[in-house]
C-alpha cells in the first residue's frame, strides 16, 4: 500500500492513532479482527483519495509553471507535450515512498531540475527552490543541490506513466541510490507528489483585486494588524503560536474600490490548483470579512521577516481566533494571488 505523508492526514482516526501508539510500544494489543477492520478502513480511504485526485486532472492536461526569481521574471508555463519532450533523463534509484520493498530500484525518467534552472535562469543570490503540488503540499530544496545532483521531475517509472497514487503525473525524485548522502537531507517527505509549480527564490507580492494589481508597497500603506495564532499552514512553520503581520482583507478591498456584496462571498485564489478550482472555491463570508480579523499576512515573527516561499509566501491568509468556528477551522491559503467577490 502506498501512503504519501500527505495522505496520512486523511486516514481514519482509529488507524492513525493506533499507528502512533504502537510506534511507541503497544501495551493493549488490538485483536486481529480490529487490525483487519482498521487496515480495510485505511485502504478504502486511501483509494477514495487516489480516485478523487485521478478525476481532477487528466495527464494530457497537466501543466508545469516555473515562477519566482527567474531570468524573465514572468511565469513560464510548460504544457504536457513540452514536459514530455524535456523528460529524457533516467535516474535509477529506490523510491522513498515505496514501503513494500524499500530496497527495490526503479528506473525513473524525467526532467533534471538543473536543466530548467539553467534554461530559465536564477539570480546569483538565490539559495532555494520550492516545489508546489496540486493539493498545496510544498517542499523546498537547496538550489546548490539541484544544480549538483540529478534531482528530477519524473513522469515515468520503469517505462510507464506514474499513477496519481504513486506521485504522478509529475513526481519529485531524488537519486538516493547513486548519492546516499542525500537520504538524510531529503527523506520521503521531500518526494513531492503531483508537482504543478516551481518557485525559484520568493516572488514579489502581486495581488489581483478587482481591476487592480497591488504590490507590497500598496499593502504597506494600509493599517497594519498583528495576529498571534497557531498557523493553519501545512509545512515549515513552528508548531506553537507565532506573530503574523499583515492587512485586513476588508481594508484591501476598500483600497481597491471593491464593494462587499450584501449577501455574497469573497473568493481567495492561491497558487496551488486546489486553491483555484472554480467548482469548489475557497470562500469567506461577507460577515466574517466585515466583522473579524482576516488578514493577508506579509511578514511574520518578532522581527517582522518577509514570508518566504518555503513558508507559502510572500502573501498568505491568516485567520483570527476571534472568527466563528467554521472560519477558524478552514484551511489557510498559501501563495495568495487574487481576491474576487461572488454575489
Amino acid at each position: 500500500m502506498w501512503l504519501h505523508p500527505d495522505l496520512w492526514k486523511n486516514l481514519p482516526l482509529a488507524s492513525y492513532v493506533t499507528a502512533i501508539v504502537c510506534l511507541g510500544g503497544c501495551t493493549n494489543q488490538p485483536t486481529d479482527h480490529q487490525l483487519e477492520v482498521w487496515r480495510k478502513e485505511a485502504i478504502a480511504r486511501n483509494a477514495e483519495i487516489v480516485a478523487d485526485n485521478a478525476k481532477k486532472t487528466r495527464q494530457s492536461e497537466w501543466n508545469l509553471v516555473i515562477q519566482g526569481e527567474t531570468a524573465t521574471s514572468k511565469p513560464v508555463q510548460l504544457n504536457w507535450q513540452q514536459i514530455f519532450a524535456l523528460a529524457n533523463t533516467h535516474v535509477k534509484t529506490t523510491d522513498a515512498n515505496y514501503a513494500i520493498q524499500p530496497s527495490q530500484v526503479f528506473d525513473f525518467r524525467g526532467i533534471p531540475i538543473s536543466r530548467l534552472l539553467n534554461e530559465f535562469g536564477y539570480p546569483a543570490d538565490a539559495s532555494e527552490v520550492t516545489f508546489l503540488s496540486y493539493d498545496a503540499y510544498q517542499v523546498t530544496v537547496s538550489l546548490k543541490d539541484l544544480l549538483t545532483y540529478p534531482i528530477i521531475l519524473a513522469i515515468a517509472k520503469n517505462g510507464k506513466p506514474i499513477n496519481r497514487d504513486q506521485g504522478g503525473p509529475i513526481y519529485l525524485v531524488f537519486p538516493h541510490t547513486q548519492y546516499p548522502q542525500l537520504q538524510q537531507k531529503y527523506e520521503e517527505t521531500f518526494w513531492a507528489f503531483y508537482v504543478s509549480h516551481i518557485v525559484v527564490g520568493t516572488e514579489q507580492v502581486q495581488l489581483r483585486v478587482g481591476k487592480r494589481t497591488l504590490r507590497l508597497a500598496d499593502l504597506d500603506q494600509l493599517t497594519q494588524v498583528t495576529l498571534t495564532e497557531t498557523v493553519g499552514y501545512r509545512a515549515g512553520w513552528p508548531s506553537g503560536k507565532v506573530k503574523l503581520h499583515g492587512v485586513r482583507i476588508r481594508d484591501i478591498l476598500a483600497f481597491a474600490d471593491v464593494q462587499l456584496p450584501p449577501q455574497g462571498e469573497i473568493v481567495l485564489q492561491g497558487k496551488a490548483p486546489i486553491f483555484r478550482n472554480p467548482t469548489n472555491p475557497i470562500t469567506l463570508t461577507v460577515a466574517d470579512v466585515r466583522d473579524c480579523d482576516l488578514l493577508l499576512a506579509t511578514r511574520w515573527g518578532d522581527d517582522k521577516q518577509p514570508i518566504p516561499a518555503k513558508l507559502g509566501g510572500p502573501l498568505t491568509l491568516a485567520i483570527s481566533s476571534g472568527c466563528n468556528a467554521k472560519t477558524r477551522n478552514m484551511r489557510w491559503v498559501t501563495f495568495v494571488e487574487a481576491l474576487t467577490t461572488k454575489p
